[in-house]
């Protein structure tokens, strides 16, 4: 008997149940996914409103959870411990990368000139600085949806090439296209739009 199939044999029977569905949709079963989700939910969804006080964001958490259960089922192994433990696991470090993209999105936002508005400004200056956040906020809206996204997780979220890749289900080849090919399109919008606004 393997490590694995003897400390899956120690385990509780619900924590059975929980590796045989894991066992499954490691295969690709999504029957086995909505069981898992029906048997965890309260425990994964309770952890994340328990870490981030937030009922949405502790939504959008036990999304992110499950949604890297259907993709990393395959990475469990009960010789590292219960179904339970590993999803607790799964929660709490995506409960505390939410906790930290907050951190990073407010002092993101507070870092830009329109929020550091102050009687130093001169009205002059408070319109520049609006001009060139509608500036960039215009340009983003002009890339493809996917380029806007992996952009926004890396600068807005503060997640790796590698985290995008694996929040969007994507390869990270694809992944690092986008970024590049958005970086790229979006200092030619700014440039030529700025270069328009000296000229006129």
């Amino acid at each position: 008997m393997s490590d694995s199939e003897d400390a899956k044999a120690r385990m509780p029977e619900y924590e059975r149940e929980l590796t045989e569905l894991l066992r499954k949709i490691a295969k690709e079963c999504e029957s086995a996914l909505g069981k898992l989700y029906d048997l965890t939910i309260g425990q994964v969804y309770g952890l994340a409103v328990k870490i981030l006080s937030n009922t949405t964001e502790a939504d959008e958490v036990t999304v992110d959870v499950f949604r890297q259960v259907w993709s990393k089922a395959t990475d469990y192994s009960p010789a590292r411990g219960t179904p339970s433990a590993w999803l607790i696991t799964l929660t709490r470090s995506r409960s505390i990368d939410k906790l930290r993209s907050n951190v990073r999105r407010s002092r993101f936002y507070d870092d830009l000139p329109e929020n550091l508005e102050g009687d130093h400004n001169s009205p002059e200056e408070k319109t520049e600085i609006r001009e060139k956040r509608a500036l960039i906020e215009s340009a983003l809206a002009e890339l493809s949806p996917q380029q806007r996204k992996s952009i926004e997780l890396a600068y807005f979220h503060g997640l790796t090439q590698t985290e995008i890749s694996e929040h969007m289900n994507q390869p990270l080849g694809t992944v690092k296209s986008w970024m590049r090919a958005g970086m790229m399109k979006l200092r030619d919008i700014i440039g030529s739009r700025e270069l328009a606004e000296a000229e006129d």
